[in-house]
């Protein structure tokens, strides 16, 4: 259950992270200064077409899809696409995660600070900046848990009324990995998934210190090898995490999945968790030899099945027993992938870096087309 931090270079490993989310992560200060405060809808942008890099889907109770990526969000009702952006009151234009809660606000988690939009007009929420304090480490059942500010230490959690920013207490490996890179031009607690499994803890997968459950009273770490640093040198960090029909998790790779144990009290301070590492299902190859190991994102469909999307290598459903491929191409050209989701309706869609969107239709997966 130990593990060491694989030595390789922060700008390879900021290199590998750019292209896998397809943007800068950054946004001029100064159009930031003057839509920080705007709380009116100034525009709406009706549009024909989905931006290629639309990376985020979700769908609202009213069976609206919003669909975010680099260029704001845009909602479609299922006849007409509208566009939003910071001109309209968004705090940032490029999207991390969508959400709604349940009075049917929509929240929209950016790189610069979340955005709420209650129909009719957005609001930056304000976090009260909590630092090493575990006071507002809480877990209640209508939370909703944001990644953030690309860079930073710890998620925020929002209660419905305040928002928090939380940090991670120290990790073992902190000091290994700032003593390898002192002058880090990132964090490696930064948040890149959260996920809530069937008992109603939170799971976060960092940049690189792999991932930590926080279950209402304590927060504890998996830091394997194989979460911490791939084989190549670089560290994607952990972009995936999802628990399968059989109650095992998957970080982000197939080659293995996890079986939590029961609290151990031997554990110093229950800092790590107890778990048996079992055996997953790959390597695999793709026809064109590409090796199959890392995935994106992934769902578990009506009948159990985990779906999981890869960054270039397709979509594989795992049936428990079997897997099977799904190329995603336009014309010759693969497509990048970002996301798989879900939605009310169990249809399955994928996000991609510069290809619009993707929808299942029981056999392949088609561009979506809003017209």
């Amino acid at each position: 259950m130990e593990s060491k931090i694989k030595t390789c270079s922060p700008i390879l490993l900021v290199s590998l992270l750019i292209p896998l989310v397809s943007c800068k992560w950054q946004e001029k200060s100064q159009q930031l200064q003057n839509t920080q405060n705007k709380t009116s809808i100034s525009i709406e942008q009706a549009t024909t077409e989905i931006d290629g890099n639309s990376m985020i889907i979700f769908q609202d109770q009213q069976n609206n899809y919003w669909f975010g990526g680099g260029k704001g969000v845009y909602k479609y009702d299922g006849k007409n696409l509208t566009h939003f952006t910071v001109e309209d009151g968004l705090c940032n234009n490029r999207i991390r995660s969508i959400q709604e809660d349940t009075s049917g606000n929509l929240f929209f988690d950016t790189v610069a600070g979340i955005s709420q939009f209650d129909g009719k007009k957005f609001t930056t929420l304000k976090p009260i900046e909590n630092g090493d304090s575990n006071d507002e480490w809480k877990l209640g059942p209508n939370d909703l848990w944001f990644k953030g500010k690309w860079g930073e230490n710890g998620p925020y959690r929002y209660d419905g009324k305040s928002l928090y920013h939380l940090k991670f207490p120290k990790h073992v490996l902190e000091d290994e990995f700032y003593s390898k890179y002192p002058n880090a031009s990132f964090s490696p607690y930064d948040v890149y998934t959260i996920y809530k499994d069937h008992k109603g803890s939170i799971w976060f997968g960092t940049a690189n210190f792999g991932v930590c459950r926080f279950d209402g009273k304590n927060l504890a770490w998996i830091t394997e090898e194989e979460l911490t640093a791939m084989d190549d040198g670089p560290a994607p960090g952990i972009r995936s995490i999802i628990e399968d029909k059989d109650g095992n998790f998957w970080f982000s790779n197939i080659l293995y999945r996890y079986k939590v144990l029961p609290n151990n009290s031997t554990i110093p301070k229950k800092e790590l968790i107890d778990y048996q590492k079992l055996k997953g299902v790959g390597p695999v190859k793709t026809q064109n030899g590409k090796e199959f190991t890392f995935f994106m994102s992934a769902v578990n469909d009506k009948h159990g099945n985990l779906w999981m999307a890869t960054y270039d290598t397709g979509v594989w459903k795992y049936d428990g027993e079997n897997l099977r491929h799904y190329p995603i191409k336009t014309g010759d050209t693969s497509v990048t992938l970002f996301s798989i989701y879900k939605d009310r309706q169990d249809v399955l869609w994928l996000g991609t870096h510069n290809f619009g969107v993707f929808k299942f239709n029981g056999e392949v997966f088609e561009k979506f087309n809003s017209k």
